[in-house]
């Protein structure tokens, strides 16, 4: 009978051992995942009225926004560059009188009404958009971002211009 008490205990002492003993073999298994990205754009209204002024040589000027630069590359470090532009405005059928060269068009980007992501959103110094002009800027850019301005366009109308609806296109674009 001692015999059989001993190997009860000795085979209990064996069950603790092998419920705490390392597993024979071990395998990892490398995870993988992607994080997908989608493009930069600008988006803009398609048109807008910015008023009507009497004939004479005046100014007119009106916000054309609001302007939105939308970047989901997720970039680390990132930056873009809007820009915009513009052509002559002209009315009836576009004679010389019933013109507004496009170097009587300027163009202030305002503050950011809007951002969205980290990084650094700087307007751009404005000017006449006849050549492309900086509107917008986003540097230092970490991942996803946007930023939204409401652009002032100021036309400068020639004392020899005539009466009319005129119609001129202004362009952004983003890089």
């Amino acid at each position: 009978m001692r015999k059989s008490s001993y190997l009860i205990a000795a085979t209990a002492g064996l069950g603790l051992v092998a419920a705490t003993a390392l597993p024979a073999m071990a395998v990892d298994t490398t995870v993988t995942f992607a994080i997908t990205t989608a493009g930069l754009t600008i988006t803009a209204p398609g048109s807008v009225n910015i008023g009507s002024v009497a004939a004479g040589g005046a100014t007119i000027s009106g916000q054309i926004g609001p302007v939105t630069v939308t970047d989901l590359r997720a970039t680390l470090n990132g930056s873009w560059t809007a820009t915009v532009s513009g052509t002559d405005f002209t009315t009836g059928g576009a004679t010389g009188p019933e013109t507004i060269p496009v170097i009587n068009v300027s163009y202030s980007p305002g503050p950011a009404t809007a951002t969205t992501g980290t990084g650094t959103f700087t307007p751009g110094p404005g000017g006449i958009i006849n050549v492309p002009e900086i509107a917008f800027t986003g540097t230092a850019l970490t991942g996803n971002n946007s930023a939204t301005w409401n652009p002032t366009l100021t036309v400068t109308i020639p004392a020899a211009a005539v009466g009319g609806t005129y119609t001129g296109t202004v362009t952004h674009s983003v890089a």
